[in-house]
Parts: structure tokens; C-alpha cells; sequence
């Protein structure tokens, strides 16, 4: 009994695959026969990959490769055991001072950096004068737009331009003021800010621990100079956070060593004072006393030449001068464009159109077969024979 019916189950199996067997063949037999609608599908996208290839925005890509300096801290550790053999104690002021690597990227969200990046002057070949960004940005004088620009305007940023035709253009692109000191844009600025986030990126390599620094720009030079600039703007960002970290540092030490010093002298007083008073004195009384007034002296001692060290330290550390970003690949003029990869563009348009031509042939079949009269010229494989077996007859 078990036998008959594994005997039955191969035999529903094999069934099974061959009908998709046959589903297959006859898929592939129905793209063979609506194969002139599947090229011409393919042609059409293969003609429009041509067209945006030829017609996209050309990018060269410039940028710089460098390491954080994050700070000394095996090197301080060492140098406090050092200082520790010489009666000295450099405290826990030697830590990381620099700002984290992993908030480089906020940077280009910061409004003051994106500012200053902006207004940054740049040649470009078509201006014998240079630049700003801003000006280059906003300013159809230099950037004029592009084919494709003028489409997505017109067709997916349709609407926008509507809501803007029924705002008017009256209202003053100026920044808001503020006496409160807050930052503000104007909606060319922010504009511009929105443009420049989307030009430079900055790539963070966990594993290596190195950061990439990337800038795209139409013109090869242009891309190297506001590489250069980001770069420039960015050491400058992170140096400036560094100081202020060591001069707030040393603004709580000199705090800490005036209190420590008038504590000092107070102490100092009263010993001397007290010593003199009780020249000559051998009472118990007095020498316990004496040596209370002796232990708050060198304790206030040891904490007033501590804190004279640390001052020294932190003041060191604010004149200190070194760069806190090491460059490993600078940045260079590109030879070559990084954009538009034109082979790409065509071979993924030829693709798709192979994709769409091929669903096409399925879709329709399908819309027919639900009773639908179009499209009028397309047949499904039924009437198509339906219609060969009529001519046939006619013949007859």
C-alpha cells in the first residue's frame, strides 16, 4: 500500500514539473513571438539612457583623506609616571581634548560652518573673477540650469512653483533679525545650505580609522578649492573647540589655585603667628596645637604647589600649536569626471527597458484577457490563433 503511493506521489511530481516545464516554454515562446514589442521598448530606453547620459551635469569629485588627532593619553600616562618619580603630579588634566570624530559630520549641518563655506570665493572657468558659493548657488547669472533641471522643474517641482507664483515674490530675502544673538537665514541662504550638504560629505572608516573628505563640483578646480576650504574650515572648527576646551580648563585651575593660594597664606599666617606667640613654650597644650596649625600649613602647601603645576600645564596647552588632523592623502585636482558614468547610465537603461518590455508583454496579455479593448492592435496568444485559423479559412 505505502508502495502505491510513493508510486503516486513521483508520479504527481513529475506532473507537477512538467507542466511548469511547459509554463516556462510557453512564456518564453510568447516573448519570442512579441519580441519586436520588447525591442522597441528596449530601443525607446536605450535612446532616453543616451539622452540623460549626454545631457546630465557633469562632477568631478576632489577631497582629502586624514586621521584625528584624538589626544596623547598613553603618552600622558607615561609622563605622569615619570613626573610621579620627581615628586610630581600631573593630575588628570592630560585626557582627550579634541573633539570627537564621530560628530565631524554635524559639522556640515552647523550654520556658522555652512556660512563660512558660502561666502568662500572660488574660481570657476567661465568668470575670470571668482566666486562666492552663495553667489554661484543662487544667482542665475552663474548658474544657469540644465536641461533636466528645467524638466524637474516643470513636471515633479511643478507645484512648487505654483505655490511660489501664488506667494509672490515680494517678500525681502533678508535674514530675520534678532537681538538675542541667534543665528538666522535668509531662504537664498538656506537654500544654498540645503545645495552645499548635498556637494560635501564627510565618510567616517570605523574599521581604519580614517576619514574621507569629498567635495562635487561642475568644474575640477572649483571641486579642489572647496575641498580645500571645507578642510580649512574644519581644522579650523576643531581647533577652536580645542582651545576653548584647554582655556576652560585653565580658567577652573586659576579659579582653584586663588582659592588655594589665599587659603594658603592664611594658613601660613597663623602657623607664624602662633609660633611666635608660643616661643619658648614646652606645654603639651602648646605643641599639640602647634602641630595641628604645622599639619594644616603643609597640607595647604601641598595643594597651593599642585595647583601652581597644573596652571603651568593648562596654560601650556592653551599656546600649544599643532595641527589636530594628519593628512594622508591630500587633496589634488581630479583629471577625470566622477559623474555621469555614461557606459552605466546606458547599460542600466537598456536593462530596465529589456525588464519593462518583457512585463509589458505579460501586462497587456493579462488586461485582455480581464476583457478589456485596449490596447485595439493587441492580440493574446488565443486570438492570435484564433485569427490564423480565420485568414486560413479564408483562404480555403
Amino acid at each position: 500500500m505505502s508502495d502505491q503511493q510513493n508510486n503516486q506521489q513521483a508520479v504527481n511530481q513529475s506532473n507537477d514539473t512538467q507542466e511548469q516545464e511547459i509554463d516556462l516554454i510557453a512564456l518564453v515562446k510568447r516573448l519570442w513571438k512579441k519580441k519586436m514589442f520588447v525591442i522597441y521598448v528596449t530601443v525607446a530606453f536605450m535612446v532616453l539612457g543616451v539622452l540623460v547620459a549626454l545631457f546630465s551635469a557633469k562632477e568631478y569629485t576632489a577631497g582629502a583623506t586624514f586621521v584625528p588627532q584624538t589626544g596623547d593619553a598613553k603618552v600622558n600616562s607615561s609622563m605622569s609616571s615619570l613626573a610621579s618619580l620627581a615628586g610630581i603630579n600631573l593630575g588628570g588634566m592630560g585626557g582627550s581634548e579634541s573633539l570627537s570624530p564621530t560628530v565631524y559630520p554635524q559639522l556640515l549641518s552647523n550654520v556658522d560652518y555652512i556660512k563660512d563655506l558660502m561666502y568662500t570665493p572660488v574660481k570657476f572657468e567661465e568668470w575670470p573673477e571668482k566666486v562666492t558659493l552663495f553667489d554661484y548657488y543662487t544667482n542665475e547669472e552663474y548658474n544657469k540650469p540644465t536641461f533636466f533641471g528645467i524638466v524637474k522643474k516643470y513636471t515633479i517641482g511643478l507645484p512648487g512653483v505654483i505655490i511660489g507664483a501664488i506667494r509672490g515674490d515680494d517678500e525681502e530675502d533678508t535674514a530675520v533679525s534678532s537681538d538675542d544673538g541667534l543665528n538666522t537665514l535668509s531662504q537664498k541662504e538656506y537654500d544654498c545650505m540645503k545645495v552645499l550638504t548635498s556637494k560635501v560629505s564627510i565618510n567616517i572608516n570605523d574599521k581604519d580609522g580614517y576619514i574621507d573628505l569629498s567635495v562635487n563640483m561642475p568644474e575640477a578646480v572649483a571641486s579642489a578649492e572647496v575641498a580645500t576650504a571645507a578642510f580649512n574650515l574644519l581644522e579650523k572648527y576643531i581647533t577652536e573647540y580645542k582651545v576653548q576646551k584647554a582655556q576652560s580648563d585653565l580658567n577652573f585651575v586659576n579659579e582653584r589655585f586663588a582659592e588655594a593660594k589665599s587659603d594658603f597664606e592664611k594658613k601660613q599666617l597663623a602657623y607664624a603667628q602662633y609660633s611666635d606667640a608660643n616661643r619658648g613654650t614646652s606645654t603639651s597644650t602648646a605643641q599639640i596645637e602647634g602641630n595641628r596649625l604645622r599639619q594644616e600649613y603643609d597640607l595647604a602647601n601641598t595643594i597651593y604647589q599642585e595647583l601652581a603645576r597644573q596652571r603651568v600645564n593648562a596654560e601650556l596647552r592653551v599656546k600649544e600649536d599643532t595641527p589636530v588632523l594628519s593628512v594622508i592623502k591630500p587633496i589634488v585636482v581630479p583629471v577625470e569626471k566622477s559623474k555621469p558614468k555614461r557606459a552605466i547610465i546606458l547599460i542600466a537603461f537598456t536593462f530596465l527597458g529589456g525588464c519593462l518590455g518583457c512585463a509589458g508583454v505579460f501586462g497587456l496579455d493579462f488586461i485582455k484577457h480581464q476583457g478589456s479593448a485596449w490596447p485595439r492592435k493587441w492580440m493574446t496568444e488565443e486570438e492570435e490563433e484564433a485569427a490564423k485559423e480565420q485568414a486560413g479559412e479564408v483562404v480555403a
